[in-house]
């Protein structure tokens, strides 16, 4: 069932930063955003924490009047000399794509000897997966993926739009921020629930590499739940072998680390990449035990179908400021908030501690 369209108020997310993400994901070394120097100038910044070289070409009055093209193509040549890349990435921006400048032109004329991905993408687009898209298109024509898997990530790229349009920051006209439930009293009943030997189904259902923090989470669950002698079981999309190749690496490295923890996931659900629709993994779960008293989901609690947490006690952890109300109007109980987890999760390998993972700890520490 498709969402209705509604005109959206509040502030969504760029199909440019998509595309510049994307092609992180792909492997690109450096990426050249072809624009005024201030464009998505914070997630530029976030990417070099990811190790991928972001410059511009820094458009202004007068580009947006006379073009940029000679500007594009030295730069290219420029990067190529301080960097030497493997694989490059240029990308459009509102102001040179509204001028028409030529990318292709400007690729041919640089004489690259190795491939750059040309993305031709603005922020105008209702939905900031047409910069995915976009982009994987770039990548299939370059021999970067093959037509499977295109096909496999516009696949899910549809089914994530679905999801937000239906539950997600995009179902409604005007969503204000807000901060969710306190942390410790949350931590102190889920505690409670396992003191008393409650069962729990603790679901990791993460996008990318927000996983590094939202798997903590699920970790501190299953540490604590066996130190109280309560059952839990724990499921992760967390499939190694699906999806790009940072993608692939972050759900390995992942796993890896909860290993190290002491936690084994039960079922895996999927890849990092198949989040909106690893939840009906979960639903099967629930629908062949039937015996849990309460559920735990970490990442993306919205692409569960509420239908299959009926009569189980709902904890949710998002990242998502405005994702609070239309959690609790799906009928979660309690819902926290991770704030600001996307630079904390930038550039890293490893598990990074939550807030709530560590309130969760310390309370049972003391108590």
């Amino acid at each position: 069932m498709m969402a209705k369209e509604v005109q959206i108020l509040h502030p969504r997310p760029s199909s440019i930063v998509a595309a510049l993400y994307t092609l992180r994901d792909l492997g690109v070394d450096v990426v050249i955003m072809h624009g005024p120097s201030g464009c998505c100038f914070k997630h530029a910044r976030l990417l070099e924490e990811d190790g991928v070289r972001t410059l511009t070409t820094a458009l202004d009055e007068a580009g947006f009047v006379f073009g940029g093209q000679e500007q594009l193509t030295r730069l290219l040549q420029r990067a190529s000399e301080l960097f030497d890349p493997k694989l490059v990435g240029v990308v459009g921006t509102c102001s040179s794509m509204i001028i028409g400048e030529d990318l292709h032109q400007a690729v041919v004329d640089a004489d690259l000897d190795v491939p750059v991905l040309e993305v031709e993408v603005h922020a105008g687009y209702r939905d900031n997966t047409r910069g995915v898209i976009i982009t994987l298109e770039a990548a299939l024509d370059k021999g970067i993926i093959d037509q499977e898997e295109f096909d496999r990530q516009k696949f899910l790229l549809e089914k994530a739009t679905e999801v937000e349009k239906l539950h997600g920051a995009a179902s409604s006209e005007y969503l204000a921020p807000e901060r969710g439930d306190i942390k410790y009293k949350v931590a102190e009943r889920l505690l409670t629930l396992l003191k008393e030997g409650k069962r729990g189904i603790n679901v990791l259902n993460a996008k990318k590499e927000t996983a590094y923090i939202f798997a903590e989470i699920n970790a501190s669950v299953a540490q604590v739940a066996k130190a109280r002698g309560a059952e839990v079981t724990t499921l992760a999309n967390l499939a190694g072998d699906k999806g790009l190749a940072k993608v692939r690496r972050d759900a390995k490295n992942i796993l890896s680390g909860l290993e190290e923890r002491g936690v084994y996931i039960d079922r895996i659900t999927g890849g990092l990449d198949e989040y909106p629709i690893a939840g009906e993994v979960v639903a099967e779960e629930i629908a062949d035990d039937g015996d849990y008293d309460f559920a735990v989901i970490s990442g993306v609690p919205h692409a569960i179908p509420i239908d299959a947490l009926e009569g189980l006690e709902i904890f949710s952890i998002t990242n998502g400021p405005r994702q609070v109300r239309p959690l609790r109007e799906l009928g979660h109980h309690h819902v926290v908030v991770e704030i600001d987890l996307h630079p904390k999760t930038m550039g890293v390998k490893n598990i990074v501690e939550s807030e709530f993972g560590a309130t969760l700890r310390g309370l049972h520490e003391v108590g």
